[in-house]
């Protein structure tokens, strides 16, 4: 291989690993983070050594602080800091619960009312066994039927939800949901493995339903409010083409 097909190569590389950017500074970024890539080496890795902790700390060339955290099957925007103060300062606002973090989901049937609080105890995951508060506010943004047979019944339903968890708890709003009979589509280990499979086979979906849609917090440095929403990646969006559900979310934008 000589030098030029090796430098396309790595571009070409450098590219597919570059994760794209919502906001940037000197002291934090927020960027989009695709479904599918974990966060950082833990005990949950089982062997992967693809981590977006890596990746970011090649792409800025410098150390980078991940302010929170997403699953590895969640997209969307994750808020990162430069700098060992403003992760500190982002921290205690993440604390405070000062932050406002709000996600796209789509779930089994259709929740009732429309706006609901789900207020249910969760314990910290492997190894924390102990249950603290956990509160996830969710309001139904649109609702559909597809002509998918299951059980009894013609047509299976679902639903279009914005999350907004007001805890930071283990895998809170995929539980949540769990708990409410509206199980996260796309979850494979709190969902409901028959309508995935409804969306694997009609739609080709093979992720999980969840994207950190929108983060608002207050800039460190200057008190400004940031208001960051990050786009559908194209096989969540392709859910919501399906399903016509487009005018939802263009009344909630903004």
């Amino acid at each position: 291989m000589d030098n030029a097909v090796r430098s396309t190569a790595g571009s070409a590389l450098e590219d597919a690993l570059t994760l794209p950017l919502l906001y940037r500074d000197e002291r934090l970024a927020v960027v989009d983070k695709p479904a599918r890539l974990m966060a950082h080496d833990s005990a949950l890795a089982r062997g992967e050594n693809d981590f977006l902790s890596d990746r970011l700390r090649v792409q800025f060339g410098r150390p980078v602080s991940l302010v929170h955290r997403l699953d590895r099957a969640t997209s969307g925007c994750l808020l990162i800091a430069f700098d060992r103060d403003t992760a500190r300062a982002l921290g205690e606002q993440f604390m405070a619960r000062q932050v406002e973090k709000s996600y796209l989901a789509v779930c089994r049937g259709w929740p009732e009312p429309s706006a609901f609080l789900i207020d249910h105890p969760l314990d910290g995951g492997p190894g924390k066994p102990e249950k603290k508060p956990a509160q996830t506010d969710c309001r139904v943004l649109a609702t559909g039927a597809m002509p998918w047979p299951y059980g009894e019944h013609a047509e299976s339903r679902f639903a279009l939800l914005e999350c907004r968890p007001l805890t930071g708890r283990f895998r809170q709003i995929r539980r949540h949901l769990k708990h409410r009979h509206h199980h996260l589509i796309g979850d494979t280990s709190h969902g409901d493995g028959a309508r995935n499979r409804l969306f694997r086979i009609h739609l080709g979906v093979h992720r999980m339903l969840l994207h950190a849609w929108r983060l608002a917090f207050d800039h460190p440095v200057t008190g400004e409010r940031f208001c960051v929403e990050a786009p559908l990646d194209r096989e969540f969006g392709r859910v919501i083409e399906g399903f016509g559900w487009q005018a939802a979310l263009t009344s909630r934008a903004g």
